[in-house]
């Protein structure tokens, strides 16, 4: 099995590879008054969740090949029938992780690795029909466990107790799964988990950075979000090893509220054209609570009062906003918090979103774009339509239960590999 040849210079240059999680049983599992400690706002009726995300993934496939769209549990299954790590030592290091008996050994043991898999995702032993440890249900948030800089892959260290097990999983899978234990003997894996290479600050502060704070927006621009779950000190940490593997040229700190509501820079903007961000005015365009920090990899800097200011400045003059909301408010305060600035790019100008943000589709038909449901995309594609014919357009996707899950399509992929 080749590995793969992952590299990612753009956030919207045509997608090739992507990583996905289907929500699973472990979402099924979780109570109201588990679901704050579980980073959920509220309980989700699994089988519809299910439903809006299997609409999403087969409009994935459409566009990269179904080849392309990998997924947490088969890539898992494979790790552990291919890892050079034994399973048993694993298996001790996930029981250490969540401080549970020694004992649940023997009943993980003798799981084959499918269902080893099921159950170390899911946290349920189906023979035992018991819970072993508490769910993942955030794993379906793929963009946050890990980011493709170039050629390079950072595996990030979540800031909540409640996601350490996404951060071990997946650091299993690129040490061991055939497609990417490349990467580390070639020296492009950067670990965050590693404390003799990113240990915490004198004061004792921990590093954090997760996905969704990080975004490759042009080979030499690295954005990194300083928010409620990622760090400044983390930054700093992390902007030596990449100037000193010339990974990047420039790293980019947004600094944001530190808020439940922006708790990555991608909940407040995200890019889909050459010259289109859609973001969250208040703070993207008038920059009010926000600011930019650009460190060069020759030791300098340059400050910003607004992400639109240094894009412009920096990146391109002819960028154009897109209010989150259509700019009037509640609606932007409303849509911003179900994601209408979350959103993937597919290719330059075409993009996924949830079909619950009707202010901000108004934003994107001003702005010249089509809107067009995903379940009718699927049907045309079906009858002859290829992806290729389809330009400026947005595709909505249902969002019930989705949304309640505080991420939109943007959080829901980890990419690989950009053309």
């Amino acid at each position: 099995m080749d590995g793969l040849n992952l590299s990612v210079s753009s956030e919207i240059a045509p997608l090739k590879a992507v990583i996905v999680h289907r929500p699973e049983t472990g979402i099924a599992r979780i109570s109201p008054k588990k679901a704050e400690e579980l980073l959920f706002d509220d309980i989700v009726f699994l089988p519809k969740m299910q439903e809006e995300h299997d609409v999403f993934t087969k409009l994935l496939k459409v566009f990269l090949g179904q080849e392309n769209v990998y997924f947490i549990q088969d890539l898992l299954t494979k790790a552990l029938q291919f890892g050079n790590e034994s399973r048993s030592k694993f298996i001790d290091t996930v029981l250490d992780y969540e401080e549970t008996p020694k004992t649940f050994k023997p009943l993980l043991i003798e799981l084959d690795d499918v269902q080893l898999a099921e159950t170390l995702i899911s946290g349920y032993h189906k023979g035992a029909k018991r819970y072993l440890f508490d769910p993942v249900p955030n794993f379906i948030f793929t963009r946050d466990i890990a980011v493709t800089i170039n050629g390079h892959v950072l595996l990030t260290k979540a800031a909540k107790a409640a996601r350490y097990r996404e951060n071990l999983l997946t650091r299993y899978i690129f040490y061991n799964h055939p497609k990417f234990s490349h990467l580390n003997k070639e020296g492009r894996l950067i670990n965050l988990n590693i404390p003799e290479d990113f240990p915490p600050s004198i004061n004792g502060e921990a590093i954090s950075i997760e996905g969704g704070d990080v975004m490759i927006v042009h080979p030499d621009y690295l954005l990194i979000g300083n928010s409620e779950r990622t760090t400044e000190y983390s930054i700093h940490s992390l902007k030596e090893v990449l100037f000193e593997k010339g990974v990047v040229k420039n790293v980019v700190q947004i600094n944001i509220p530190f808020e439940r509501a922006y708790m990555h820079i991608d909940t407040l903007f995200t890019q889909i054209n050459h010259h289109h961000i859609v973001g969250f005015k208040p703070i993207i365009e008038d920059g009010k609570r926000s600011s930019v920090i650009v460190h060069r990899h020759d030791g300098s800097k340059v400050e910003y009062n607004s992400v639109m200011q240094f894009w412009k400045s920096e990146i391109s003059a002819e960028i154009k906003f897109i209010p989150a909301g259509n700019g009037i408010s509640p609606y932007q305060e409303r849509e911003q918090w179900t994601d209408g600035c979350n959103l993937v790019t597919l290719k330059p100008g075409v993009a996924i979103t949830y079909e619950r943000n009707l202010h901000t589709e108004k934003a994107f038909r001003e702005f010249g774009y089509d809107i067009v449901h995903a379940e009718v995309l699927l049907n045309k594609f079906s009858e002859g339509l290829t992806p290729d014919q389809i330009e400026n357009t947005i595709i909505t996707i249902d969002s019930g239960e989705l949304s309640r899950a505080r991420g939109g399509s943007h959080c829901m992929t980890c990419p690989l590999m950009r053309d």
